[in-house]
């Protein structure tokens, strides 16, 4: 389904574009067991050991002790779970889809998640939650619309993006969708637009903007059985500039272009009664890179 044809919000309003915590050692134990000898006094008693021998005994011991408090330096498994364990857990080598042990959302503001981290990791976790509230059913809706441009957009943005977004999702739109003036659909419809990042990837970073491409792919329509907009998915890319501001990251501009897209399947298509039931009942995620 084409973005320009069937939602039109991919883009700015008035344009289209194309820890692993891990114990260690646990709470193993060692026993040094000694042969017993062959050889006897005839009581019972065994023979008087050199020196030598008792020398090398307790080095084996005192080495063993020393390996067993090395391999528990960790302590108890909830000790592990402290700071000391998220260190050990962040610093081993991370693949470029691996969590790096940075907790990457503070807070939440409405629904939307706030507080990203100070760094790219931080710019494209935002990107990517941004990307989903950009696309959602929710930014429809004129009495909600408003309270996501204020918590996406820097402060300068705010109000100049409210009215573009006012004049994009006119009547002639939400009627071309099927929904009312209030973004609802009719009885026993429900409208979909579910949105799901697959990946992200920064072009351009600093220590205060950062652009971020999300590649998106997601749920659009109408389901219900007099729909005339069915259900579909697509795929697409959202680029999005970022900046630093109110301690957090903060959208400046973003645009939207189709694809990169893979072969569709076979796979035979849910009816409409299941797609509505399932946007119901599974809820959305708090996405993080």
């Amino acid at each position: 389904m084409s973005q320009d044809d069937e939602r039109g919000y991919g883009s700015e309003p008035g344009g289209r574009t194309d820890d692993a915590y891990s114990t260690l050692g646990g709470t193993r134990q060692t026993r040094t067991r000694l042969p017993d000898g062959d050889e006897g006094d005839g009581y019972g008693r065994r023979p008087a050991r050199n020196s030598r021998s008792l020398i090398m005994v307790v080095g084996v011991v005192v080495l063993l002790v020393a390996a067993i408090a090395f391999a528990n330096r960790g302590g108890s498994g909830d000790e592990a779970e402290g700071p000391a364990a998220g260190k050990e857990s962040s610093a081993a080598g991370a693949g470029p889809t691996a969590a790096t042990g940075t907790k990457p959302v503070q807070d939440k503001n409405g629904t939307i998640a706030s507080g990203f981290a100070h760094d790219e990791q931080g710019a494209q976790s935002a990107a990517a939650n941004y990307a989903v509230a950009l696309v959602s059913a929710e930014i429809l809706k004129p009495d909600i619309r408003g309270q996501i441009v204020d918590q996406i957009f820097i402060a300068e943005r705010v109000s100049e993006l409210e009215a573009k977004f006012n004049q994009a999702y006119d009547k002639e739109f939400l009627d071309k969708v099927g929904l009312d003036a209030n973004g609802n659909a009719a009885e026993g419809l429900t409208y979909v637009s579910r949105t799901a990042p697959v990946g992200t990837k920064t072009t351009a970073y600093s220590a205060t903007t950062a652009t971020v491409e999300v590649w998106c792919t997601g749920v659009f329509g109408t389901a219900g059985v007099s729909s005339t907009n069915p259900v579909s998915n697509d795929w697409f890319t959202m680029t999005l500039k970022l900046q630093w501001a109110g301690n957090d990251w903060k959208v400046d501009s973003f645009s939207q272009k189709d694809g990169p897209a893979p072969v569709n399947t076979d796979r035979t298509a849910s009816n409409a009664d299941e797609i509505a039931k399932a946007v119901e009942e599974y809820g959305g995620f708090t996405y993080a890179r």
